[in-house]
Formats: structure tokens, sequence, C-alpha cells
């Protein structure tokens, strides 16, 4: 199970979606010839990928789909960390989306605070992101204590900064700045934590995120800081309207993360989903799975909406997106513990129990969640948080073993907010039409009858998700459907539980009410198959 594409193609399928990328190419794009970097020589023009490399994956997604398989890792892990960090976090204001707020809708606060937007541009905030208390192996050691199986930091945002130490642009964390690999370090405390390492991109929104307001003076078309801001060009960032040399560089991008830092699964957000990337796609993802192949490592992407034809697990932004019904592909929501994905001061969290719910509902349905966390621009990851992901490996270490390598069971859940059969939008929605997939979605309930399942081997394992006041009662595990042989409380010290089977319902006997509003978890066992 979960080893295919989230969907497949057919033949006639595939040559449709050629035929839309053929019509894209043909719009007209006469902004494009404005963006095209620095000067050739200048030591930040646009980088040139390397030339495609030997191995099964052919830059056609035919071959990506023929010989790509969904890492083995992927679905056992069910838990993971994104986390957002980069220039945006210094000026910690609205969200990580600073650098277009300053040159559109936010220019009188950043003018009080900084100056105007000609005089302190976006790149200035480069000398002040130091990140004197960044602590990559802490960080490593937080995250592995927080339960977590794979860790995905941002490599570069929206706003252009590359988080590395590249050799193909000076606009780097490794160049200017911290002047440190920020990415590389932390991709090698995560590895000697045990841990899978990842990375994202958001490069490609970069092409025309932060074009100005008109009547905003601005310091991004001056020719000194090309290779920084692009200079940008005006669309909507998921538009597809990238010039082919900022598609080159981004795929040289794509290259050297690749090449330095082996990452097992590259997370790409919206901007790559136009069909008229394909061409630069497809050479990317033959890129990364060749040099795969050769390091022995299993590999994904992790991409949204039908971005990627083949060659990606499926992921969702937000729980508002995610699917409403066991979803039997590889998939994950991403999720942030805060309310912005960046710092931001005044930022507010959700508490512990929230976030284990969601963790709960998505691997009922076969899914992963992978939790954004928010370091401050000093590279600290504030108290708040750090207290969570603790309490989130706390129960875990207590409930893990129906959480990780689970599968699931003949039904994800019983309760008030479990639909009776599947729902039209059982597949979840689209994060790019944010008018439709930001639709009111109920949320599961905080009532005792509330239950979502999980199976791992022969146990069934049963998340209540409000303690009950003398007994739970599940419906889903009547007589004669189930033949229960034991029921276990999980803990510190697993409790046998006392139990009576009905025609109506299984009726476990618990203890005294617990003082925590965590789920708790009821591993179930039984002659037969459940």
């Amino acid at each position: 199970m979960f080893t295919d594409p989230p969907f497949t193609l057919s033949r006639r399928s595939f040559i449709a979606q050629s035929t839309l990328l053929t019509a894209a190419s043909l719009a007209p794009r006469s902004l494009r010839a404005m963006q095209e970097g620095a000067p050739a020589g200048a030591p930040d023009a646009y980088a040139r990928p390397k030339p495609t490399i030997e191995g099964p994956f052919q830059p056609a997604w035919e071959s990506i789909r023929d010989n790509y398989h969904t890492p083995s890792w992927f679905n056992p892990a069910k838990f993971g960390i994104f986390i957002h960090w980069g220039l945006y976090s210094i000026p910690a204001r609205i969200n990580e989306w600073y650098i277009r707020h300053m040159y559109t809708n936010d220019v009188q606060w950043h003018t009080e605070h900084y100056g105007p937007p000609d005089k302190f541009g976006y790149k200035d905030f480069i000398p002040h992101f130091t990140v004197p208390r960044y602590e990559p192996a802490a960080w490593a050691q937080l995250f592995k204590l927080a339960g977590a199986k794979y860790v995905v930091p941002v490599a570069e945002h929206h706003d252009g900064f590359a988080m590395w130490n590249s050799d193909i642009t000076p606009w780097c964390a490794g160049k200017m700045g911290p002047k440190r690999d920020l990415t590389g370090e932390l991709a090698a405390a995560v590895q000697k934590e045990g841990l899978i390492f990842g990375l994202s991109s958001h490069r490609m929104e970069h092409h025309d995120f932060a074009y100005p307001a008109s009547d905003v003076p601005n310091d991004e078309f001056d020719p000194r800081y090309a290779g920084f801001y692009g200079p940008p060009i005006p669309g909507n960032m998921n538009d597809g309207g990238a010039s082919q040399a900022f598609q080159e560089d981004w795929l040289a991008r794509v290259q050297e993360l690749v090449d330095k830092y082996e990452p097992q699964l590259i997370f790409f957000d919206n901007g790559v989903n136009p069909r008229s990337y394909d061409p630069v796609k497809l050479r990317a993802a033959a890129y990364y799975f060749n040099r795969a192949a050769q390091w022995g490592k299993e590999v994904t992407f992790a991409t949204k909406d039908v971005a990627f034809l083949a060659g990606s697990v499926q992921d969702f932004e937000k729980q508002q997106r995610a699917p409403r019904w066991i979803y039997p592909y590889a998939w994950q929501v991403d999720d942030s513990l805060g309310s912005t994905w960046g710092y931001t001061e005044g930022i507010t969290y959700r508490p512990t129990d929230n976030v284990l719910r969601e963790l709960i509902e998505m691997v009922s349905m076969g899914g992963n969640l992978m939790l954004n966390i928010s370091p401050m621009g000093d590279g600290s990851i504030p108290d708040a948080q750090q207290k969570i992901l603790l309490a989130i490996g706390d129960w875990l270490r207590t409930n893990g073993e129906g959480i990780y390598d689970s599968r699931p069971w003949i039904k994800y859940g019983e309760g008030p907010s479990v639909p009776s059969e599947c729902p039209p939008d059982w597949k979840g929605g689209s994060t790019a039409n944010q008018a439709d997939s930001m639709k009111s979605r109920p949320r599961a309930a905080i009532a005792e009858t509330e239950f979502r399942f999980t199976q791992v081997g022969r146990s069934l394992y049963v998340f209540g998700l409000k303690w009950p006041a003398q007994q739970a009662v599940i419906h889903s595990l009547a007589a004669p459907a189930a033949r229960v042989e034991a029921v276990t409380l999980l803990g510190s010290s697993p409790q046998p539980l006392q139990f009576k089977q009905t025609n109506e319902a299984l009726l476990v006997s618990m203890p005294a009410a617990s003082d925590t509003p965590n789920p708790y978890t009821l591993r179930v066992d039984g002659l037969e198959p459940l």
C-alpha cells in the first residue's frame, strides 16, 4: 500500500496534459524579457544548470511515473517538522511575506521603523541577520525529542535569499549576513540524530512576488541588486510567468541543493504548479532521482495539487484542505504551530491537544503531519514552541505505537463529526484556489463520542478525543462484527481495562477522568483480525 503516485495517469491523460503545456508556452510573456538578473559575468548573474545525468529517469512524466516509488520511510514516519526562518524573521511583522508588504501595503510602518524602501530595502536586512543564537545541534535534538522522523527547513523562501552557502549566488547565508551554511549545519545535525533530512524551496514564487506598488519608491530596479531582486515583474506568483533565465537559475539552485545536502524530500510551494514549467520541472526531477540512485537513497518530492504528475507525495496546506476520508496514496498535511508561518511579534500558538488531534486525524486517514515551527531572527526557537514540541514528544513516547508504522483501519473514525458516507470533497482542497479551498470545514468535535482508528499488525488502536466520564462506548466494535480479547490503555504503565461487548457497542470501563485535555489511546487485540 502507498507505493504508487497520488494518481495514475494513462497515456491519454499524459497527452492531454502535454497539450495544455504547449498552449501555455505560446501565451504572450513580453514582461519576461525584463527579468534577466544581473549582467552575464557578474558574480550574481543567474546561474546555468548542470546537464542531465545518466540514469533510469528521463525528463518525461512517463519515465518518472514508471521508475518512481514512494520511499519506504515516508508513510511509517507520520510526523515531520517544517521550518520557516529567514530574513523576514528580523522585522517579524505581519507574516513571512514581509518583502511583499514593505513595497506595497505596509510602507508607512516600514518607513517609520527602518526608513523608506528606496533607502532601506529588503536587502538591507541581510547584515542584521547574524543568528547569534542558532544552535543546529540543539534544534535537531529538540526535533527528535518531539517525536519527529523527518525535518524540512525552508532553504529559500519567496524572498530569494538562499539559506545555504551557495557557489552560484552571493545572495546567500554563506556569503552574507551570518556567513554560515545554515542549511548544511542543520542537515548534518539532523542526520546525526538519525532523522530524515529534507528541504523546501519556494524560489519559483520570487519572480514576481515583491513587485512594488506604483507609487512606492524602492530599490528593486537598481541594477546593482538585479541578481537578488530579479528585478520582479508584475503578475501572480502562481501564473507561470517567470523568464527562461529565471527558470534556468531555479533549476541550478535545485541541483546545488541536491548535490550539497542529499535531501530525501524536496518540498515545492505552489509556484511550480503551472504546466508551463513542466520542461524545467522534469529536468529537476530526472536530476534528483538519478542522483538519489547513485547515493542509494529513497527520495521524493512533496508538491500540491497536480504540480508534479508523478514522482511526488501529495501535500495539502493546512488541515482545512486535507482529505476527509481514507486517502489510499502517500500524502501529508503541512500546518503551522503558530498563527503565522514565520516568526512575528505577537504570534500565538495552538495548544498541544489541538496539534495531537490533528496528527491523529491525518494518520487515521493514511497521511502524515508536517508541523511548521517559527524560529526568531536571532536563531532561537521560542520557549513556547519548544514546550509544545516537547509535550507532543511526551505523548508520542507513550502513544506512538498506534501512530508510527500504522495504516488506516476499515474506517477512520466514528462520532458526530465523521461523515456517514464518503463526502464529495473527500480528496481534499486546492491550495492554489484560495476561495474554494479555504471554505469552512468542521473540525473534529472535542467529545467523548469521537474516536479515530489506526491499525498496526493485528492490533487496532482507538484514539479517544476526550476522556469519558465512566466508559468509552465504541459502536464500531460491537459484537459480532469484532471479537475483542483484550483492551489496554496506553501510558507510561500500560493498563489492562475491563470491557464488555454488546450488539450495540464495545463498552470499556475507564479509570477516573484524566486532568489532561490530550487524547487517550486504547490498544484493542482480538482473536480475529479487526
